[in-house]
């Protein structure tokens, strides 16, 4: 069974293992662009197993790891272990957490020239507690989120969460129905002029589609739903 999935033009994804999150399960995403030539662009890497390295390898070579967040890392040593000639990049946030990899120069708002035709990237910040980096794959119009969006089914809940931790998903507005960044990280968002021009820039690129590392993506209505789970960062980047 083959892990890689084709979503568009030149862009595939892959779900790894359920991995625990301060006891609670999530479950985790990889997407995977192909550049000019044969060079990969791998974002928040799961679990490498041989088989997903073959798939992989098959695609093309890879050339950049990129972590999303200081939570997206658990699987980049193992991945720059089996491929070494790959740059790693990360918001400084994750570059402080994982000192001990060799990362490039922190993601901020604009892409890198490596990748700067293909993806375009925003830098969501005003946050006490953590930052992110969003992307946009332009020739398949997708928008790539990590924690800023999660949506859990109903199915996956009640499959791996507790009868307990159910409730809390709803609470959180971590739901397929009500997708939203975490409520608590919301609530750590102490200036949100920075996540305003941010979601605006996000906006700004009118995605199609929207995938997101835990729970249910957006395979089409792209603006709409971003524009939805956004909603809370607030009226304009003016405001």
């Amino acid at each position: 069974m083959t892990q890689l999935q084709p979503i568009g033009d030149r862009i595939w994804l892959a779900d790894g293992p359920i991995v625990d999150f301060y006891s609670f399960p999530y479950p985790t995403r990889m997407v995977i662009a192909r550049l000019a030539g044969d060079e990969l662009w791998v974002w928040s890497p799961i679990a490498l197993t041989d088989a997903l390295r073959a798939e992989v390898e098959a695609l093309g070579r890879v050339t950049h790891l990129v972590s999303p967040n200081k939570i997206h890392h658990l699987f980049l040593s193992d991945w720059h272990a089996a491929f070494p000639e790959a740059r790693l990049w990360g918001p400084a946030s994750t570059i402080a957490k994982r000192d001990e990899l060799p990362f490039q120069a922190a993601l901020e708002d604009t892409p890198p020239p490596e990748w700067g035709p293909d993806l375009d990237q925003a830098w969501v910040r005003g946050s006490f507690a953590m930052d992110e980096v969003v992307f946009f794959h332009r020739p398949s119009r997708t928008a790539i989120f990590a924690d800023l969006i999660e949506a859990f089914s109903e199915d996956f809940l009640h499959k791996h969460w507790s009868w307990w931790q159910r409730p809390l998903a709803h609470i959180d507005g971590v739901t397929a129905k009500s997708p939203h960044a975490p409520g608590e990280w919301r609530l750590s968002f102490l200036d949100r002029a920075p996540a305003r021009a941010a979601r605006d820039k996000i906006l700004g690129w009118r995605p199609e589609q929207v995938t997101v590392a835990h729970g249910e993506w957006c395979r089409s209505g792209g603006l709409a739903f971003v524009e939805r789970a956004l909603q809370w960062v607030g009226e304009t980047a003016e405001d």
